[in-house]
């Protein structure tokens, strides 16, 4: 069976000789890129299973590559960087990318950070999204439009309450969602900024989940992931 390829597109000779050996260890086909354009190029050939994308790259911003790689691929990006500007990672997440890690950074953090976005995309990859989803004890389900703690009765769920609860589950676990992707999908383009909205909803939600409520996590000034801690 072929090993998963992470494409790593990254500047800094450190990071790789640290990467790769560890990648590979872990199972994983790493291949290496240092610019945006090189990286791009890899992904077109090789289609890995997840990119590991830095920011700070010699030809240009790396935010700059995540339209053009969606255009063409459905492969998670995970951003690896040194900025820890909320408004930085913000901006990666809404152009596209499913979660992102500080450097430095632990390998551990990382490899679980992997194992979650390729989990996730495998289990959406093939055919139709779930009618149901379970985790950690709470069952959604989408056709009925019900949510239920380990077989108890549905949970008294507003329709917004179910449609926020519905767009994070959808999202995946452990995938960061901006505040304006939620609102966005939740109250429509014209409430994207209005972040108070989205905060009591979020505290009406986990009110209802009691102890599963600390399935729906907070990115403090970024948004929300939901499910069980990495």
């Amino acid at each position: 069976m072929s090993r998963p390829r992470i494409l790593v597109v990254d500047d800094e000779p450190q990071i790789h000789r640290f990467l790769t050996p560890a990648l590979e260890a872990a199972g994983y086909e790493p291949l290496r890129a240092e610019t945006a354009a090189e990286g791009l190029r890899l992904a077109a050939e090789r289609s890995p299973a997840l990119v590991l994308l830095d920011l700070g790259l010699p030809d240009g911003d790396g935010k700059a590559a995540i339209p053009k790689l969606r255009g063409f691929s459905e492969a998670p990006i995970v951003i690896l960087s040194a900025r820890d500007q909320e408004a930085e990672k913000v901006a990666a997440l809404d152009a596209g990318a499913d979660d992102y890690v500080e450097k430095p950074f632990a390998l551990g953090e990382l490899l679980a950070r992997l194992r979650v976005a390729l989990r996730r995309a495998g289990r959406q990859a093939p055919g139709a999204p779930e009618a149901v989803i379970r985790a950690g004890g709470l069952e959604v389900d989408f056709s009925r439009r019900t949510a239920r703690i380990e077989g108890a009765e549905p949970l008294k769920l507003t329709p917004r309450e179910w449609d926020l609860l519905a767009v994070l589950v959808r999202g995946g676990e452990g995938r960061v969602m901006t505040h304006r992707q939620l609102l966005t999908a939740v109250w429509g383009p014209a409430q994207a900024e209005e972040a108070q909205y989205l905060r009591v909803y979020i505290g009406h939600l986990r009110q209802k989940l009691g102890p599963l409520g600390r399935l729906i996590r907070t990115e403090p000034g970024v948004g929300y992931r939901f499910g069980e801690a990495d």
